[in-house]
């Protein structure tokens, strides 16, 4: 009968530093995985600022907020509302836009009314999307 090179204890002690090692290259591999995923996130969020501001005249002249309101009243109209729909219809709804549009519709349908009473409008729109005011 021929020997072994290595005891069991030492061949069991070997598989388990290959296990070690094989985990820290899947740890390894999964925090490169999340890097890349930030930096396509942050050069998304880079590029869609650059449409923005390119289609709202001096957009660099207002603050983030007074940019967020604004598109909070848009986003708030029945127009953009069938707009966003059809958008994720015909895109397939890849990335289940329909309840995540839908949902921040209402939170933006909710401030804008909010803003409105707060400026004494009365916060409805008209089916155009058009603001409407009592007594005007």
């Amino acid at each position: 009968m021929s020997k072994s090179k290595f005891t069991v204890a030492e061949q069991i002690a070997n598989a388990r530093e290959e296990i070690k090692q094989k985990e820290n290259r899947v740890k390894k591999l999964l925090l490169q995985q999340k890097e890349q995923d930030r930096k396509a996130r942050t050069k998304r969020l880079i590029e869609r600022g650059a449409i923005l501001e390119s289609l709202i005249a001096g957009a660099e002249t207002h603050t983030n907020e007074e940019i967020k309101t604004l598109l909070q009243k848009i986003f708030a109209t029945p127009y953009a509302n069938k707009m966003i729909t059809a958008f994720v219809s015909e895109n397939g709804g890849e990335n289940a836009g329909n309840e995540t549009t839908e949902q921040g519709n209402e939170t933006g349908r909710r401030q804008y009314t909010q803003t409105k009473e707060g400026n004494g409008g009365n916060g409805k729109a008209d089916e155009g999307g058009e603001e409407t005011t009592a007594g005007t």
